[in-house]
Order: C-alpha cells, then sequence, then structure tokens
C-alpha cells in the first residue's frame, strides 16, 4: 500500500512538481508539497535530508506518553477506593473512554487537514491538563471525572494520528518488512500502558502524597516529550495536488469500514482488545483480595498483563506469516482462556493464579491489538488510514465497559459465573473469523 509523502525537514524537494532547472516550476502543482502538514516550516522541523530510520520513535514517544497518562490511574485509583463505591472506582478508570472515542473519530480527520504534529503537540498537552486537574481534585469525584475525560481526549487525540505517523514514517525508511509500523504503535502504546501504572504503583505503596508524585512524573514526561514531537518528519498535504487528490478517488472511509474483512474479522474483535486487558488489570485487582499491598499489586497485574501483550509480538508476527486469520484466531482463543482463568481466580482467590491469568488475557490483547492494526493499514489507503484507525481505536474502547459490566453483573450472579459467561460471546466472536477467512482458504494475504 502507498503511503502518503513525508516532508523530512529537506534541504530538496523530492515530489514531481519540484522547482528547479529541470522543471517547469509552474501552475496549479507549483512546489507546494514541499510544504508540511500544518504550514511548519522544514527549516523548523530539523536539518536531516531523509526521514531517518528511528524517526518513527518520536511520535511513538508521545503516545508512550499519553498512554502513561491514561493507565497510571489504575494504581493511583487506590488512593480514592476509601472514598469512592466500587461502581465509582471503575466508572472512573473507564471514563476517558467518554472523551475518547469522539475525539478519535473527529481527530483522525482534524489531522489530515492541520497536520500529525500540531494534533499530538496538543494532545500531549491536554495529557497534562487533565493530569493537573487530577492532581488539583481534592478527592473529587466529579473533578476526577472531568480529569478523566480530559485525558480521553488526549488519548483519541494521539492514539490515531500517532499511528498513522509511525506507519508512514517506518514505510518511508523502509528499513523493515510489512507490519511493522503497526507492531510498533502497538508496543508504543502497550509500554506505556504497562509502565504508567507501575511505577505509580510503587509510589502509592511507599512513597509521600502518592497523587502529587505520580501527576508531576507524568507532567514531567509530557515536558520532556514536547520538543521530540516538535522536530519529527511530518507528512505532506495529501490534497496538495489535484493528480493527489484524483489518484485516490477511490480511497474513501466506508468502502474500508464495509468491506467483508472489516465486518466479520475487525468488527467483531476488536472489543476483545481491551476487553481482556481491563478484565485482568482492572476487574480481577478488585474481585481478588490484595491484601496490604493493593496499590502496588495492582501496579503489577497492570505491567503483567500488558508486558505479555508486547512479550507475544514475535509470536504474532509469526503467526501473520502462516496466515492472516492465524493471529486473530490465537487472540479469541486466548480470550475465552484467560476468562474461564479468571473464573477460576475469582473462586479460589489465588494470587498465582491471578497472574497466570494475566499473561493469558495481556497474550490476547498483544496479538488482537497487532493484527487488528496490521489488518485496517492494509485495507485503508493513503487518505483514509488516520479514519480507519480511529475507527479501531473506537471499537477497542468498547472493552473498557467490561469491568463495569462485571461490577454490575456481579451485584446479581457470582462473579465467576459472570466471566464464565463471558467467554461464550467471545466463542461467538472466534466463529466470526471463520466467516472471514474459511478455514482452508486462509492464506497469508488479507484478501
Amino acid at each position: 500500500m502507498s503511503t502518503s509523502e513525508i516532508t523530512a525537514p529537506p534541504r530538496r524537494n523530492t515530489n514531481v512538481h519540484q522547482r528547479g532547472s529541470g522543471g517547469s516550476g509552474s501552475g496549479s502543482g507549483r512546489n507546494r508539497s514541499s510544504r508540511p502538514f500544518g504550514g511548519v516550516s522544514p527549516a523548523k522541523a530539523g536539518t536531516s535530508t531523509a526521514v531517518s530510520r528511528t524517526a518513527w520513535m518520536r511520535p511513538a514517544a508521545a503516545v508512550f506518553t499519553v498512554g502513561w497518562g491514561a493507565n497510571m490511574f489504575a494504581s493511583v485509583l487506590q488512593v480514592y477506593r476509601g472514598n469512592l463505591n466500587g461502581f465509582q472506582v471503575n466508572a472512573l478508570f473507564g471514563a476517558y473512554a467518554l472523551g475518547l472515542i469522539p475525539s478519535l473519530l473527529i481527530m483522525a480527520r482534524v489531522s489530515e487537514r492541520l497536520g500529525r504534529r500540531r494534533v499530538l503537540l496538543s494532545a500531549l498537552l491536554l495529557s497534562a491538563l487533565g493530569s493537573a486537574v487530577i492532581l488539583f481534585s481534592g478527592g473529587s469525584f466529579g473533578t476526577i471525572l472531568a480529569g478523566r475525560i480530559l485525558v480521553g481526549v488526549s488519548a483519541g487525540s494521539a492514539f490515531g494520528p500517532g499511528t498513522a505517523w509511525i506507519k508512514q514514517l517506518s514505510d518511508t525508511a523502509r528499513t523493515t518488512g510489512a507490519g511493522a509500523g503497526a507492531r510498533r504503535s502497538a508496543v508504543a502504546l502497550t509500554a506505556g500502558f504497562a509502565l504508567g501504572p507501575l511505577l505509580s504503583g510503587v509510589f502509592v505503596q511507599w512513597l509521600p502524597s502518592p497523587q502529587t508524585t505520580a501527576y508531576l512524573v507524568h507532567i514531567a514526561l509530557v515536558a520532556l516529550t514536547l520538543p521530540v514531537v516538535w522536530r519529527t518528519p511530518e507528512p505532506a498535504l495529501l490534497s496538495a495536488g489535484r493528480d493527489i487528490r484524483s489518484s485516490h478517488s477511490a480511497d474513501r472511509p466506508m468502502k474500508v469500514l464495509t468491506s467483508r474483512l472489516f465486518l466479520t474479522a475487525v468488527l467483531p474483535t476488536a472489543p476483545w482488545v481491551f476487553g481482556a486487558a481491563t478484565v485482568s488489570l482492572a476487574a480481577l485487582p478488585v474481585l481478588v483480595p490484595l491484601g496490604g499491598y493493593s496499590a502496588v499489586g495492582g501496579g503489577v497485574v497492570a505491567a503483567v498483563t500488558l508486558g505479555s501483550g508486547i512479550a507475544v509480538q514475535p509470536w504474532a508476527r509469526r503467526l501473520a506469516r502462516r496466515s492472516a486469520a492465524a493471529p486473530f484466531r490465537a487472540g479469541m482463543s486466548a480470550v475465552i482462556a484467560g476468562l474461564l482463568a479468571a473464573a477460576l481466580t475469582v473462586a479460589t482467590g489465588s494470587l498465582l493464579l491471578l497472574l497466570g491469568t494475566a499473561v493469558v488475557l495481556g497474550s490476547a490483547y498483544g496479538l488482537l491489538l497487532v493484527s487488528g492494526l496490521q489488518l485496517v493499514e492494509s485495507l485503508a489507503g493513503p487518505q483514509t488510514i488516520s479514519t480507519a484507525i480511529a475507527v479501531f481505536y473506537s471499537l477497542t474502547y468498547v472493552g473498557f465497559a467490561f469491568p463495569v459490566l462485571v461490577q454490575v453483573l456481579g451485584k446479581v450472579w457470582d462473579p465467576a459465573a459472570v466471566l464464565a459467561g463471558g467467554s461464550v460471546l467471545a466463542v461467538v466472536a472466534l466463529a466470526t473469523t471463520l466467516i472471514a477467512w474459511p478455514l482452508r482458504r486462509a492464506t497469508r494475504t488479507n484478501s
């Protein structure tokens, strides 16, 4: 799949419409593509004449930092448990999806017009603002809720455009094979999600004023990341010339979102990405007693869950080489096994089983995240990639409602039975992959 042209702080323009002694230098296409998205001059973006092999790490740092701020709340939340009921605790954890999903869908299109850099810089600032609001909330549920929604808006602004930017820079550098952008994005996001709660759990467990320390660390991390993102090479304006617009006339979001593979493979499995992860890192630490180490224990469970999502990436890559269907089926099989293990963990209260369940559900998260991203990126063209990724992420964040459902339904039925019942729904999602790729027709391609 072709990618958008990259303006990589060049000294010369490599676009077909460039000015110079060898070109016409006139007409409507005159040197338009030499401007980066958003009108930031190349001189301000950097000095390199080409996209370096490590350029993708800069937007990845932004995704990491915003992910850190979004998920460190899993550990800090332990501080507020004495003043909030169980429903409020789980609601606060997932509340940022209220800001995230609309932001994902809106800012993906905005980033195509104003540029990835502007959107990611704004996302970082909003992430710091959300942390500051929670920092000065005084434990008020309403103020914490407002801060979490701000954090959600920042996450939605960062994850879609950031993932698209990482892919474009990875493809332009051409140092790795297909799917590198999706894997790098998944690792950056997951690393932030994992390290945020782990270190914040340490702060909460053993340091004085844990809320202050945890949020100040995140705000400082944002301050360090801002100049890194500012100097990142940026995609050129896709609609700068009619030739570019017309060459992708069939590149429309609805063509991707109504395709057979999207409807039968992505749509049913995407909610289980964070459904699997949040059951492990949000629901189980509440249902399984952690004694006097609830804060650091919750952070460890989150780190094990998401660390497993990173560790499984090489296996996911090998599965994808075998067939496009394999990582989806392996991921959903892990969801089923993980939910059954979660039910047994709740029934027995075993901490050893808790860690084992975290590994299984984390592996499911990693497999489904990277395989979903790879498939969506392969289906989308350069003009729709941000929107397609945004829709995918929006579907994954439906899974943040799962811990709340476990909490609510657990008041009517035994929580272990609720988790076991969830595995039945996962079986249905697994079955849809047989429609996407009939068993004897699954190939390495996405068609």
